[in-house]
């Protein structure tokens, strides 16, 4: 009887490993679409990328400068600090950027009120970091 039982589980065991074989096996094939595409050819590129879609692109440092320093710009509005500019994200020429955005900003709003302010801070955010990334990455070191 110990014999029968052991040539069971080797039996068992061996189905189990060859299900599981073929388990994994058909998870490694690409994934198709309803409409039949795959994942490659789905992202142009021949080869899925890992998560099974597109790269995200890379935003270009003058529109994250510009992104960074309205989100900041409008907190700071509220407050009579502008806060550590490493505590923020923000290189040193980011946050002189954020100052002068926010300087005027404050000066907008007592002469036309919120809504030029909020006008103010998007635009001047844009044409300062546009000017600071007109030519590249700043020189002057991480901080710059």
């Amino acid at each position: 009887m110990g014999t029968a039982g052991a040539g069971w589980t080797r039996a068992a065991l061996g189905t189990g490993l060859a299900l599981l074989t073929g388990v994994l096996l058909t998870g490694c094939g690409e994934s198709g679409a309803k409409d039949g595409t795959t994942t490659a050819s789905r992202t142009g590129s021949g080869t899925p990328s890992p998560s099974g879609s597109p790269s995200p692109e890379v935003t270009p440092p003058e529109d994250l400068c510009a992104q960074l320093v309205s989100y900041w710009s409008r907190e700071a509005l509220d407050q009579d600090s502008y806060g550590d500019y490493q505590s923020m994200g923000l290189s040193n020429g980011q946050y002189e950027i954020l100052v002068k955005v926010v300087d005027a900003a404050r000066a907008e709003e007592k002469r036309k009120g919120e809504e030029a302010a909020e006008l103010l801070i998007d635009r001047r955010a844009r044409e300062l970091c546009a000017e600071r990334y007109r030519d590249g990455a700043p020189s002057g070191g991480p901080w710059q």
